[in-house]
Parts: structure tokens; C-alpha cells; sequence
């Protein structure tokens, strides 16, 4: 590896002294770098089309969000993607900030494992429009935007009705994901590497709902009802909790697996099951 780009969450790294330590470090080791920032303000900046060409490693300096983000805008181009926590309770990131440079060490010395994970695709009809959705490694929900209302929707799979439900909205999530929104919805929390999909209710207006896992590469179709007086619903489809689409009664999403994948970098052999133990216990 010789040429990395850094995409750094500046809320995070303020001043951008971590960015620029690894920066100089990463010269003195022979290497090139590029930085990409991302802010509040700045977090809609695509990344340049030659560094995505020229790029060999990204590293992610960040919480989760910041990672998720990086992970749509590579998808598919088979770049590894190594996470630096500098968040809270990050699930993705590898690295923590104080062993930043045995990491870069490992990197260029070759040490180092990726991992494909499996991401989510899918479009949204509406009447005779169809709009694609963004890749998403984490999820893809439907919540409800605007007054507290219930959401009413008919789900099926590979084209088979399977029920209809009432909620304050459903997650449909990747293994990666459901250390995320599902999780904190009551879902079940699945090994990474796996190739699955778990739909999990939110707030499910009713005493038996349950999450349901499917294989990876079943078809999710979810068709927005009627409200329970007749009403016409608006919710709000959104991949990975950043790209929003709104969606209305007769609308329909389809999700299914994507082509694409995020190729994650792992520096240690540490199991999921180890890793889950010590952020439990973080607690």
C-alpha cells in the first residue's frame, strides 16, 4: 500500500491533529495521502473521482456514521476500508485511536485480513416511478415522519405474501447492521460475516411480532396501507440513517442483497463473539 485516503470526521478529530500526525507518519513511511472531511456542514462533499482511482486503503477516522458513509461511496470498487474510532460505541471501526500507527504498521507490512460484507439494495414505486436507493451496509428502514401516527404495511417475500404489520416503522438489516438500529429495537444480534437478512418492527403495535431472519438472498417487498381510518400515510425510507426518500400509501419498496460489498480491514484475530463481550462490557 502506498497511496491511502483518510476521511475524517472533523467534529471528531478537532483541529485535525490526529489527520495530521497520520498524515506525516504515513511520509516518513514512504506513502501518499489524501484527505476528505466531513462535517456537519461539509458531509455532503463527494469524494474525487481520481483519489477513489488512485486509493489502495481507506481509513476512516470517525464513529460508525462516518464509516457507513465512506462504505456507500466505495461500494463495489473493492477498496478496504479500515475504521478508526474516535466515536463512542463503534461497531465497525477496527482500530482505537491510541493504536493508530501499529495499525498503519500492520497495513504496510501486510498483516492484515479483509472481510466482504453484504450489503442492501433496493427501489422505491411510486405509481408508475421507479427511484434506486443507495447501497446500504447497515439498513434500510421505513419510519414514520411527521405526526405519531402507526404505520400500516403488507410485507412479502420473493413475491409471497407473509403478513401485514403495524408499527412505528420496520428495519431491514444486513448482519453488519445488526449491531445498529436493529439491536436497539429488540433485534437479534447476528455474526457479520454471515450473508442473512433480519427484519425487525419497530415499536410494533401488537403481542406477537417477532423478528424474522431470511437468507440473504430472498426479495423484501414492502407495500405501504391505508392508515386504520382510511387515512393516507406518510413515512420515510432511509438507507444506513443518511439518504431519505418519502414514501406514501400504494407506494411499494423492494430490497434485496446488493451486487456490491464493503471490504472491511481486520488487523487481529479477535472473534465476533470476544468483541461483542468487551463492548458489553463497556457498558
Amino acid at each position: 500500500m502506498k497511496y491511502f485516503l483518510i476521511i475524517t470526521n472533523e467534529t471528531k478529530d478537532p483541529n485535525l491533529t490526529l489527520t495530521g500526525q497520520i498524515q506525516n507518519y504515513l511520509i516518513t513511511k514512504g506513502c501518499k495521502s489524501r484527505v476528505v472531511l466531513r462535517t456537519p456542514t461539509r458531509d455532503d462533499l463527494a469524494i474525487e473521482e481520481d483519489a477513489l482511482k488512485q486509493a489502495e486503503c481507506v481509513l476512516v477516522l470517525g464513529g460508525d456514521g462516518t464509516l457507513l458513509r465512506a462504505a456507500r461511496e466505495i461500494a463495489g470498487r473493492n477498496i478496504p476500508i479500515l475504521g478508526i474510532n474516535l466515536g463512542t460505541l463503534g461497531f465497525l471501526a477496527e482500530v482505537e485511536k491510541n493504536l493508530v500507527f501499529q495499525a498503519i504498521d500492520q497495513l504496510l507490512s501486510g498483516t492484515y485480513q479483509t472481510q466482504k460484507r453484504m450489503m442492501l439494495c433496493g427501489d422505491i414505486y411510486h405509481e408508475k416511478q421507479e427511484k434506486e436507493i443507495s447501497p446500504a451496509l447497515n439498513d434500510i428502514t421505513i419510519t414514520r415522519c411527521g405526526s405519531l401516527q402507526i404505520i400500516r404495511f403488507s410485507i412479502y417475500v420473493n413475491q409471497q405474501f407473509l403478513c401485514k404489520m403495524s408499527a412505528d416503522g420496520i428495519i431491514i438489516a444486513t448482519p453488519t447492521g445488526s449491531t445498529g438500529y436493529n439491536m436497539s429495537a429488540g433485534g437479534p444480534i447476528v455474526e457479520p460475516g454471515a450473508e442473512m437478512i433480519v427484519l425487525t418492527p419497530i415499536c410494533a403495535h401488537t403481542l406477537n411480532a417477532r423478528s424474522i431472519i431470511l437468507k440473504a438472498d430472498d426479495v423484501i417487498e414492502i407495500e405501504i396501507d391505508q392508515g386504520r381510518d382510511g387515512s393516507n400515510l406518510v413515512v420515510e425510507a432511509n438507507s444506513d440513517g443518511s439518504e431519505k426518500m418519502s414514501m406514501m400509501t400504494g407506494d411499494r419498496i423492494v430490497i434485496r442483497k446488493s451486487s456490491k460489498t464493503t471490504s472491511i480491514i481486520k488487523l487481529n484475530e479477535v472473534s465476533f463473539v470476544e468483541a461483542l463481550h468487551r463492548k458489553m462490557s463497556d457498558e
